[in-house]
């Protein structure tokens, strides 16, 4: 693997940053969605939540131990990665992590090395299908954008360390690839899709590539899912519609993705990363920057 270049450091920090933002907004909506008509109220009318604190998740504390293995390697060694997933799970396992990750997570701290059959484990051996892979995975597509190849064999490297299931493999896959070409300055859906292998997150992203940007996000999340069953083939297509749909408005990326309801802050973690990549987090409106909880290496 070729050593790491200021270029893919700088797009990679853009993705992440974004990716934290959308997490920590996502997230500020769930206590609203007891009450869903006022939730969608709020967001059609882009209130801003009031909350003085925005904080992220475990899609930003994951994607964190991304770039830092990145960081100290210039590509994703599995072992390492175990060992820093769950160390960042055992400072803080109140996050957010799913059932399969506080199963994982706490074996991998004692044996990082077992992660192959460990993640194999998860769901009665069939490995998790989770969108778990795919929400921490967009620094790492701006990070190896230069070669879309690199950034498929990468992000499978990455999520097998915990989504051993193809779907979830598929997941990180398409929105690594999505996040490396919005890092390059452009979003195709179809390329997307073609780049993603053979799966249920593949059709999906195929109906996505068809489906106009003038349909509302709440009906596009109702053809393509919104997260609810935490799948990755229930949340890959969506997350990255809406951040076609705005490539260039991060804003507005996250208010379309969060019309959606479902698993909003990985929804809006995912669309974030993407977007991000290309824009940064610059235009985004500065009270949301205060409130987000800060990213560690800012």
């Amino acid at each position: 693997m070729t050593p790491s270049t200021t270029p893919n450091r700088t797009a990679a920090r853009r993705s992440l940053e974004g990716l934290a933002l959308g997490d920590a907004f996502g997230e500020r909506w769930f206590p609203l969605f007891r009450d869903r008509l006022q939730a969608y109220e709020e967001i059609r009318a882009r209130r801003t939540p009031q909350e003085p604190a925005w904080h992220w998740t475990d899609d930003t504390a994951m994607a964190l131990g991304i770039i830092r293995v990145l960081d100290e390697h210039g590509e994703i060694r599995q072992t390492e990665l175990a060992q820093t997933f769950a160390l960042g799970y055992d400072a803080d396992p109140a996050r957010g992590y799913g059932h399969g990750m506080h199963e994982l997570l706490p074996r991998l701290l004692q044996e990082p090395h077992r992660w192959p059959e460990l993640a194999r484990e998860l769901f009665g051996g069939e490995g998790s299908l989770g969108n778990g892979a795919a929400m921490r995975v967009a620094p790492l597509g701006a990070w190896f954008h230069a070669s879309l190849q690199a950034v498929a064999e990468q992000a499978a490297l990455s999520a097998e360390v915990t989504h051993a299931h193809p779907e979830g493999i598929a997941g990180a896959v398409a929105v690594a690839t999505a996040a490396a070409l919005s890092a390059r300055g452009g979003q195709d859906l179809a390329a997307v899709a073609s780049a993603t292998p053979r799966s249920a997150v593949r059709d999906g992203l195929e109906r996505a590539a068809g489906l106009p940007f003038s349909t509302a996000p709440w009906k596009a999340s109702d053809i393509l899912g919104n997260g609810q069953r935490i799948r990755a083939d229930d949340t890959v297509p969506f997350a990255v519609w809406c951040a076609a749909r705005h490539p260039d408005d991060l804003t507005a990326a996250l208010w379309s993705t969060a019309e959606g309801f479902g698993d909003v802050d990985t929804t809006c973690a995912i669309t974030g990363g993407i977007v991000a990549a290309r824009t940064g987090v610059e235009a985004v409106p500065a009270d949301w920057l205060r409130r987000r909880e800060a990213v560690p290496g800012a």
